[in-house]
């Protein structure tokens, strides 16, 4: 059981390294795959940390964090999650994601993930050569000293799985479009289908918002994954859902933290698309 929003986020590719190529595509604004560059009126939530409480059944799961600011030339999104109250007691989670991104085409550049989950704490560190074309991923495992270098071919620019929920964010989203972009999690790159179905007002703890309600698939669609954006210009995540076999998880929005973040150099450079 991993009920907490970083583990919800990478069901966004959907087992990649096993998933079938067979999958009839969905019908898009384009007929290939592809990161659309950022809207010349986008603006990034930069400033701005969103703290979500998660409940998974009837318990409360755990409290999350997402963040993002400028750094350097480019943008960085860290995300946070603990397991609290009971499920913490049968499931102990600390994990740290960390992503870097071109802020002019969305093309990832770095990610990092720090997994405390259980006993098992795993160290990954990714990094997308975009000029290459490939994503390269060193995981170690502390405890052990286990450690794989995989290196993996990409169409050149990617988002992943952190990032990719304010790539999302990014694009126009008017009920019953369709989009079809690339993500990458270190292993094989899959497609993710993106469909907007409607509009809905969500009340949080944050406030009431009329949102926009999207639907991310990936290649095998084993878990079922809503997210609902605040309908503004900002499309702020408002509420992220699971529906797979170990039940169902919501993560909503609790407060909003305008407070200014200091900045943090990048970790590591890429290239752009």
């Amino acid at each position: 059981m991993r009920p907490l929003l970083l583990p919800l986020i990478l069901n966004l590719c959907f087992a990649a390294e096993s998933a079938p190529q067979s999958t009839p595509p969905a019908q898009t604004m384009s007929a290939a795959s592809q990161i659309h560059s950022t809207p010349a009126d986008y603006r990034f939530p930069n400033g701005l940390t969103l703290e979500y409480k998660g409940e998974w059944r009837i318990f409360d799961a755990g409290v999350t964090t997402l963040r993002m600011e400028a750094a350097g030339g480019q943008q960085r999104v860290v995300a946070a999650a603990d397991s609290t109250g009971f499920v913490a007691k049968l499931f102990h989670v600390h994990d740290v994601f960390e992503s870097f991104f071109d802020p002019r085409t969305f093309c990832s550049l770095h990610l990092t993930k720090h997994i405390e989950e259980g006993a098992r704490v795993r160290e990954i560190n990714i990094r997308y050569d975009n000029a290459a074309r490939k994503s390269i991923l060193d995981q170690r495992v502390p405890s052990t000293g286990e450690s794989k270098h995989v290196e993996n071919e990409t169409p050149g620019c990617v988002t992943d799985v952190l990032s990719g929920i304010f790539y999302m964010g990014s694009l126009k989203l008017e009920p019953g479009m369709n989009y079809v972009f690339p993500m990458n999690d270190g292993a094989k790159t899959v497609d993710v289908r993106l469909q907007v179905e409607g509009r809905e007002p969500i009340k949080t703890d944050a406030g009431t918002f009329n949102t926009v309600r999207v639907h991310p698939e990936g290649a095998t669609g084993k878990a079922n994954i809503l997210i609902w954006y605040s309908d503004d210009a900002a499309h702020i995540p408002v509420r992220l859902r699971s529906k797979a076999f170990w039940g169902t998880l919501t993560m909503t929005l609790k407060k909003i933290d305008r407070a200014p973040i200091p900045t943090k150099p990048p970790t590591a450079s890429g290239s752009a698309r």
